[in-house]
């Protein structure tokens, strides 16, 4: 998977930076592979919109061929039907405001689900759908491993039994997502911990088939499991989401069955060189608020010498250093005091030749994310590079206040 086979535009095409910029040609290309694999397997997608938070994006995937997509927050759900989807199941148990909410968005005639791990929750959805007059889908979630959220298997059948009873639910199925497992390095052991999970899931859609409440849906899977989840058969709906765009996590975990992955890059970020007085290194316009951090730093993918490395210096910039001189870098450490003694060093060393192809100032370089999800979240717009034109997808699921 490599980030410079990615059609960046030229300069003169780019408003500003940091820019977040989606190669059109490629994401198209990952959503044909996937949806090609979905309907190959007899496999509904449902493609996680928490990756994106773009309504735009979001349409296209469904005009592709998925089903609808699954969102993370009430804010998510509330963006994408004001955005024309009309068929959204939020993924996490929402907090107490949340069921009036989604209520609402039934009430303007979208299809929406709701997941719930527990009593209470199904009774506050209940409440607020038959406050409003409508119905929403109920989907028990079940934790098989990540802890997050999701009742033990052993709570299943109550928990449908609850839902089917509740007035304004109707109980749909279940949901397993296996969050822990999609970027497990040691590739057999995510296909064996997945397959368990598939034996316990099976059983459990037995055992509410023959309680007489067969769960029509049973959601889940990801990017990093994709391949084991549509030959489970056991899903009806596969979850995943960074395929559309890629990042550096996913390729450093490598595709599941260790072979290469179906999905390239799809997206960079463009950052513009504005300091070049160091041997060592030149500084950036993108630091840690463009470039999300929770995950293995940006990689740079074009503009810059080979091997050249990205780094954070701070809120607002960061470093694109040299490989010739890593070294420089390196014997400075983390101490402040000894990176100022190693790259004054190196700046005034005869012997340490100036680069000739580190990048300029106002050059652009361009990095690609290391977890593409927190990354877009910095964003409000992707901007589509089709190859001629840079068209703004605004990014309008990112959290806002809703008083």
């Amino acid at each position: 998977m490599e980030g410079d086979n990615m059609n960046f535009p030229s300069t003169e095409h780019l408003p500003q930076t940091p820019l977040l910029v989606v190669d059109r040609a490629a994401l198209e290309r990952n959503l044909a592979r996937m949806q090609a694999l979905c309907d190959a397997a007899g496999v509904r997608l449902r493609a996680h919109g928490k990756t994106h938070k773009c309504s735009t994006l979001g349409r296209l995937i469904i005009e592709r061929g998925a089903v609808g997509l699954c969102c993370q927050t009430v804010g998510e759900a509330e963006a994408y039907v004001a955005g024309g989807i009309q068929d959204v199941l939020v993924t996490a148990p929402s907090p107490p405001w949340g069921a009036a909410r989604l209520a609402a968005l039934a009430k303007t005639g979208a299809r929406i689900g709701a997941v719930a791990d527990d009593e209470g929750q199904i009774d506050r959805l209940s409440d607020a759908a038959v406050a409003a007059g409508v119905t929403l889908d109920l989907v028990v979630d079940l934790d098989l491993g990540t802890h997050r959220a999701g009742a033990y298997p052993k709570d299943a059948l109550r928990l449908a039994r609850a839902a089917d009873a509740a007035p304004g639910l109707r109980f749909a199925g279940l949901q397993a997502y296996l969050g822990h497992l999609q970027h497990m390095d040691d590739l057999d052991l995510r296909k064996s911990a997945d397959e368990a999970a598939f034996a316990t899931l099976k059983a459990l859609v037995v055992e509410l088939t023959e309680a007489g409440l067969p769960p029509a849906v049973v959601t889940g899977g990801g990017t990093g499991t994709h391949t084991y989840d549509l030959a489970s058969g056991v899903y009806t709906e596969l979850q995943a989401g960074s395929y559309a765009v890629m990042d550096v996590e996913y390729d450093a975990c490598g595709a599941p069955g260790g072979q290469a992955w179906g999905f390239e890059p799809a997206m960079a970020i463009a950052a513009t060189v504005v300091s070049a007085n160091h041997k060592s290194h030149v500084t950036v316009d993108a630091g840690f608020k463009a470039v999300s951090m929770d995950g293995p730093p940006a990689r740079v993918v074009a503009g810059a010498a080979p091997g050249s490395l990205w780094r954070a210096m701070g809120d607002e910039h960061g470093m694109i250093a040299h490989l010739s001189l890593i070294d420089v870098l390196k014997a400075g450490g983390r101490d402040p005091l000894g990176f100022d003694k190693a790259v004054a060093e190196a700046d005034a060393d005869p012997a340490r030749a100036w680069p000739a192809d580190a990048p300029k100032v106002g050059d652009v370089v361009w990095l690609q994310p290391g977890h593409c999800d927190p990354t877009i979240n910095l964003y409000d717009a992707l901007h589509v590079w089709d190859g001629e034109t840079l068209e703004r997808w605004a990014v309008d699921g990112r959290r806002v206040s809703n008083l």
